[in-house]
């Protein structure tokens, strides 16, 4: 975990896995960087926004990989969930619904998050039946925030296409990413 700047209550704090996402943003936004995965993202924003001041807004910026064909750019998510949690298992099991599907924006992509990085055409296909995007962070990053009742948008950029390949397409990519989202950030955050 790593926190450039000053979290306030009237700034949003951005929030990133690793630092070749964030190397183009503004110097003036708050940057939390997580690092990748579910618990180190769960566990960094629920440090920061437990430290206080809470900020107003949670924005998660990151990458994603596309898991339908002819989707590039930039996407806003409209509802996030876990692809590695068997959600309707542990209900059958216990009663109780752990990890359901967090609804985020009225409009916008389906990001299925997961701590592995899909660079497999099967998984992809699998998921894509669910989902539009998948990462590795960003309903870590929705679960803290709505557990301290702080708003939150996650905003991802494709950087492959989830499949074989993947891990080398990401590589050669995400320094353009990073510029897509500093781009965004700056017309997108007060």
């Amino acid at each position: 975990m790593n926190l450039r700047g000053t979290v306030r209550a009237d700034r949003p704090l951005v929030v990133l896995a690793v630092g070749e996402e964030a190397r183009y943003l503004p110097p003036e936004l708050p940057v939390l960087l997580t690092g990748m995965g579910k618990v180190n993202a769960a566990s960094a924003v629920a440090a920061v926004l437990a430290a206080g001041p809470r900020p107003a807004l949670l924005l998660n910026l990151g990458t994603a990989g596309a898991l339908r064909p002819g989707w590039a750019g930039i996407h806003e998510v409209a509802t996030v969930l876990q692809h590695d949690l068997d959600t309707d298992l542990l209900r059958t099991l216990t009663g109780e619904t752990y990890g359901a599907p967090l609804s985020l924006a009225a409009e916008g992509a389906v990001l299925a998050t997961g701590d592995t990085f899909v660079a497999d055409d099967a998984e992809r296909d699998r998921l894509a039946q669910r989902a539009d995007l998948v990462d590795m962070e960003g309903y870590a990053v929705a679960w803290a925030a709505a557990q301290a009742g702080v708003p939150c948008r996650l905003v991802k950029q494709v950087s492959d296409e989830a499949g074989e390949g993947a891990a080398r397409t990401w590589q050669e990519s995400v320094d353009a990413c990073a510029r897509d989202l500093a781009e965004w950030a700056a017309r997108h955050v007060a």
